[in-house]
């Protein structure tokens, strides 16, 4: 009996270093899943930041583009006004001119008709 409970302990003691083994791959398993999907999701996250670091420059860049476009044709508009203000100005001296030149003209017809002379 003494070989049979030897036996029986030797078996016993198979079955659980075989349970430890199983129970060690089931603890490996865990951790490699863990492990893989700790890493899946820092590689997410590290995906994200980087995604946004680019949209965030992107943006920036679109800014600085509008910004530059807006003031081109800001500066633009202010010289197109200027140039309209110095052609009125220009047209109204000329327009004075022959206003004046014209009321001349009259006025020297009226007096010549009040003179009696023709017209």
């Amino acid at each position: 009996m003494g070989e049979k409970k030897s036996k029986s302990d030797v078996l016993t003691a198979v079955e659980k270093v075989k349970d430890a083994e199983e129970k060690a791959r089931r603890i490996i398993q865990d951790a490699r899943e863990k492990k893989a999907a700790r890493v899946i999701q820092d590689a997410y996250d590290e995906a994200r930041k980087i995604k946004e670091k680019k949209l965030n420059g992107a943006r920036k860049k679109a800014e600085e583009r509008m910004k530059a476009i807006i003031q081109t044709a800001s500066n633009e508009a202010e010289k197109i006004r200027k140039k309209s203000e110095e052609d009125a100005a220009r047209m109204n001296q000329k327009a004075e001119a022959a206003m004046s030149r014209t009321v001349e003209k009259i006025a020297e017809k009226i007096k010549n008709f009040f003179e009696g002379e023709k017209l």
